[in-house]
């Protein structure tokens, strides 16, 4: 019995919603975001040193994870909803 070489392609799904962006001067492409993603939506770049891609954006549900795991700061900003950040009140 001789096991079948199977490969599986994906493009990006188009959403409006922009959850996760990476800047690419401060991001080194480590994948830990894609490691600890809840929702499985980040897909480690074929390309080494390159932020991974925000596969299914729609799925997010901004929970965090991805910029409390990146060990640079700022290489992961995480933009909620404009009907989300309308409820989120400055801590004085």
């Amino acid at each position: 019995m001789s096991k079948k070489h199977i490969e599986f392609t994906a493009e990006p799904a188009f959403c409006s919603a922009r959850p996760i962006v990476f800047d690419s001067d401060i991001c080194v492409g480590c994948n830990r975001c894609a490691e600890v993603c809840q929702v499985d939506i980040l897909v480690p770049s074929v390309k080494k040193g390159e932020p991974p891609v925000v596969m299914f954006p729609g799925e997010c549900y901004y929970c965090g994870s991805c910029v409390m795991e990146c060990p640079n700061e700022g290489a992961i900003k995480l933009r909620h909803p404009l009907m989300n950040q309308a409820k989120f009140v400055p801590v004085k």
